[in-house]
């Protein structure tokens, strides 16, 4: 006999426990629950812990940058995604934490799914968003030097890394001012002259 609960009885659940939490819908029209960055680490044991719920697996941890995506109303957060399936139970569910973009700070849930060490690396990495309470939180893709989180939609990619130019021969970034110390293009490599058709 299947245990595995819907969305509305799980949304039940923990909004009983957790009155700040709301259920939310996208736009096609996939279900999830909005939680309050201050509730994510309880949330989170609750998912984990309860017996009905036993969220026990965190499948992914993602984000992205809310800027210039059409949403109404418009937002400039970073959206942070949980991605959770019981395997006790066979029923998922996604969280979603709202990070403003000049204060990106998650409670890590590292304690909660050992996993999310590595997941919340990739998106402090990428993107900016601080997880308070990791116990390493250090780059995990871009060396520990490099400037900015390229996953941000303002992000302006560098020219150059170290002296290594990153544009190679034909390669534009359109709209990319130079940044201090970058050093200046290289002149654009001259095309090859083609040879001339004879005729028949």
């Amino acid at each position: 006999m299947s245990t595995a609960l819907a969305f509305a009885a799980i949304a039940e659940q923990v909004k009983s426990a957790h009155p700040s939490v709301e259920a939310r819908e996208s736009d096609n029209r996939q279900p999830w629950l909005l939680v309050p960055a201050a509730d994510l680490p309880a949330v989170a044991r609750l998912l984990r812990d309860a017996p009905a719920l036993r969220f026990d697996s965190l499948a992914d941890l993602t984000g992205w940058d809310l800027a210039k995506f059409p949403a109404t109303p418009p937002s400039t957060d970073i959206a942070v995604a949980y991605y959770l399936h019981s395997l006790a139970h066979r029923h998922h569910l996604t969280l979603k934490v709202m990070a403003p973009r000049d204060a990106a700070q998650v409670p890590s849930v590292s304690g909660v799914w050992a996993v999310a060490n590595y997941f919340e690396r990739e998106v402090y990495d990428l993107l900016g968003v601080a997880f308070t309470g990791h116990p390493n939180l250090k780059r995990i893709m871009c060396p520990d030097d490099w400037i900015g989180h390229p996953l941000r939609k303002d992000y302006v990619y560098p020219q150059a890394y170290n002296g290594i130019a990153h544009l190679r021969d034909g390669q534009h970034f359109e709209d990319a001012p130079p940044r201090v110390g970058d050093p200046p293009p290289a002149p654009a490599a001259a095309a090859p002259a083609k040879p001339p058709v004879k005729s028949a």
